[in-house]
């Protein structure tokens, strides 16, 4: 299974200690840091590595660091690195091209090395250039860091030893570029490695068998800076070829130990879900990608438990929902052993929104998209997979080593649920279907019957005999037809809860519409359990010879499942 890399797993060379001082005047407990005439306090526990002598070390937010210099354009960071606590990287403005430069660099005014007020955090990493001493400083954070490390960035100050520099202007997109949709329809084997790799590895690297590379494009916990990542970056890589990854290393699971996590309320986490698929779409937007691209939420392994998956599924839910609103697509990237295990288990539960694609991690050495007892062979199956079956492991191709990737076998394409998300199933009435009837009662009818499918809004021949189908399995009549009781039967499906007035979420929602058609009374589909929902609920009870209590527990369920 997949193995974490954990803050301090690489070593790092400590910089030379005439640039790191006890802070004279700043408070107890901190170091001063002087770089090329610009000078800042960080708490006095953060490391300090000078690239100049440690040109190869890895720029990472996981551990408190300085970084002073340039880093290589071919770093040697771990194939995957999960987590961010802070970090500061100090680099001379000279030397840097307009592609190497981020967006959302904001400029330290005239004789000061701090940034303006309200300087803006992108993806939990602040940019300011300070051209009167010629540097870049870029200070990656959490929410929990970042009132640290802009104390320390607003407390910056100019000594003498620099020489001004100007940022270069930003090389953005050519306007005429069409939106990148990643990864496309493509079947053969990709990898993925921290940090984007510079422009000459993925040259050489066009002698591997790869032709995906996975890149972590968005997400607050992503540990390892991303110098190579940029509009300019993606645009060649395209025009040579590649498919494309796309991961946001965001929340992890409420069980686990990490400092950013969803929520243990579903109705939290499943927010949580919402804006940090806003979050990716934007930062993914920036990098030159559009709708109908998957983006892949990594959720690390976690142990489950039922409130832990509840959170999860509640998470993934909001992220598929917020994705599908604006045209692209869900994905999930995972332990095979837990987080597929349980999207698994609730692939039909209505309760929640599946993903539209897989990546799950299984190091079994298998360029396969077989997920074994994990996850049945019919789900995600319409090109909607990918395996990572090896990590951590070394490779040269072309001339060129990297150090550390994972390596993945990719089965994927459009393969998506979004039409049957899109259709309402909330009627004030659900009125008898037969064969030729059109309109929007059909399309829910069709998605109550196939989620996976297409719904065409015209009661045909299949959809007949999917009805037909889907009666005697339930014990109804088989006569094709959708009445009340097959909407009924229908608009119950899932999970069965034990409902009572107070309730709230998608069950109550399903419990409403089924009341609704089995009454024939408008019910209001609100999802709140309240006071003419429990009426409803009694009448029907009463009505079919239930014990009558206004709680929906399985008595309730089942009957409304047979279609009573």
């Amino acid at each position: 299974m997949k193995r974490i890399r954990r803050a301090g797993a690489t070593a790092l060379a400590v910089a030379l200690l005439s640039i790191v001082t006890p802070a004279a005047g700043a408070a107890t407990g901190s170091r001063t840091i002087t770089y090329h005439g610009y000078q800042l306090d960080v708490p006095d526990g953060w490391r300090v590595v000078d690239l100049a002598t440690a040109p190869s070390t890895c720029v990472r937010f996981d551990s408190e660091t300085v970084y002073l210099g340039h880093q290589t354009v071919d770093p040697d960071c771990p194939a995957k690195l999960v987590g961010r606590t802070a970090g500061v990287v100090i680099e001379p403005l000279t030397d840097l091209t307009p592609e190497q430069v981020p967006e959302g660099v904001v400029t330290a005014p005239p004789g000061t090395a701090t940034p303006p007020p309200g300087a803006p955090s992108r993806e939990g990493t602040i940019r300011v250039a300070v051209p009167d001493a010629g540097v870049l400083v870029t200070a990656g954070h959490t929410g929990a860091t970042e009132q640290t490390v802009r104390a320390a960035l607003s407390g910056a100050r100019l000594v003498t030893g620099g020489t001004r520099a100007v940022l270069p202007a930003r090389q953005g997109k050519a306007a005429a570029a069409a939106p990148i949709v990643a990864p496309g329809t493509f079947q053969g084997k990709g990898f993925e490695t921290c940090a984007a790799p510079a422009q000459a590895t993925m040259d050489a690297w066009r002698a591997s068998p790869y032709r995906a590379v996975g890149i972590y494009s968005s997400g607050d916990l992503r540990a390892c800076a991303q110098p190579n990542l940029t509009p300019a970056w993606v645009a060649n890589q395209s025009a040579r070829g590649w498919r494309f990854i796309l991961t946001d290393v965001g929340r992890q699971a409420p069980c686990t130990g990490y400092r950013l996590k969803m929520s243990g309320d579903p109705a939290v986490a499943r927010q949580q879900g919402r804006d940090a698929a806003a979050s990716a779409i934007a930062a993914n937007t920036a990098l030159g990608f559009g709708p109908g691209s998957v983006i892949y939420s990594d959720i690390e392994g976690y142990s489950s438990t039922a409130a832990c998956k509840a959170g999860v599924l509640s998470y993934v839910s909001g992220w598929t929902e917020a994705l599908h609103a604006k045209g692209w697509l869900s994905g999930v990237y995972t332990s095979a052993g837990s987080g597929i295990k349980d999207l698994a288990s609730a692939y039909t539960n209505t309760s929640y929104t599946r993903p539209d694609h897989i990546w799950f991690a299984w190091w079994n050495d298998k360029a396969d998209i077989d997920t074994g007892s994990y996850a049945p062979s019919t789900y995600w199956a319409n090109h909607q997979r990918i395996h990572q079956y090896a990590g951590e492991v070394a490779e040269t191709w072309g001339g060129v080593r990297i150090p550390g990737i994972d390596r993945d076998y990719l089965d994927v394409g459009p393969g998506t649920t979004l039409p049957c998300d899109t259709v309402s199933l909330d009627f004030a009435a659900y009125p008898r279907l037969a064969s030729g009837a059109t309109g929007t009662p059909v399309k829910a009818a069709q998605c109550l019957l196939s989620p996976t499918g297409r719904p065409t809004g015209t009661f045909d021949e299949a959809t007949v005999s999917t009805t037909k189908a889907f009666q005697q399995a339930h014990g109804l009549t088989a006569t094709g037809e959708i009445e009340a009781r097959t909407w009924t039967a229908l608009l119950s499906t899932g999970d069965t809860p034990t409902l009572r007035q107070g309730a709230t979420g998608a069950a109550v929602n399903r419990l409403q519409r089924a009341l609704t058609a089995a009454s024939g009374k408008t019910l209001a589909i609100d999802g709140a359990f309240g006071p003419n929902t429990e009426k409803a609920v009694r009448d029907y009870q009463t009505s079919r010879g239930l014990g009558v209590d206004g709680v929906v527990g399985q008595a309730t369920w089942g009957a409304l499942q047979a279609g009573r």
